[in-house]
């Protein structure tokens, strides 16, 4: 899994629940350094679980993507907009995946290159659903008194 963008977002509580289940992280943000979001990372969950090879932080988001599964945006760099997606894509496991929780990237080339596009706010056209095939409704729970 590979986490990019960090500072004072809700990616420190994204890695914190991804670690709690067991995740690997290669993190990438390119305003906090490596000490600063171990730190951040070890306030919320136990210390032990930052350290060895849990959590990495890259000094690209290139490396940070290299041999994951995901890649989850969660803040603004406009950075992000400008990277090779191919070349990520090229080094990452397949199938590979977006999760962009800020609306930052263009959804239909990320799915022209290969990518499974998930994002927050922004519900995909019919024609763009390549996650798991047309999605099914979710059920309504119905309570009568």
């Amino acid at each position: 899994m590979s986490v990019t963008i960090f500072r004072e977002s809700s990616a420190i509580y994204l890695c914190k629940y991804l670690l709690e289940e067991g995740a690997h992280l290669q993190i990438y943000d390119p305003k906090v350094t490596e000490k600063q979001m171990k730190w951040e990372l070890g306030q919320l969950t136990d210390e032990e679980a930052t350290k060895g090879s849990n959590v990495l932080v890259e000094k690209s988001a290139y490396h940070a993507c290299l041999n994951a599964h995901a890649l989850v945006i969660c803040t603004e760099w406009d950075e992000f907009q400008t990277l090779d997606y191919e070349r990520i894509y090229a080094g990452m496991e397949k199938p590979a995946f977006v999760f962009d929780g800020r609306l930052l990237l263009d959804h239909s080339q990320l799915q022209k290159i290969g990518f499974k596009v998930c994002c927050v706010g922004k519900r995909l056209d019919v024609s763009e659903h390549t996650l798991l095939g047309e999605p099914e409704p979710l059920p309504i729970p119905f309570h009568s008194d």
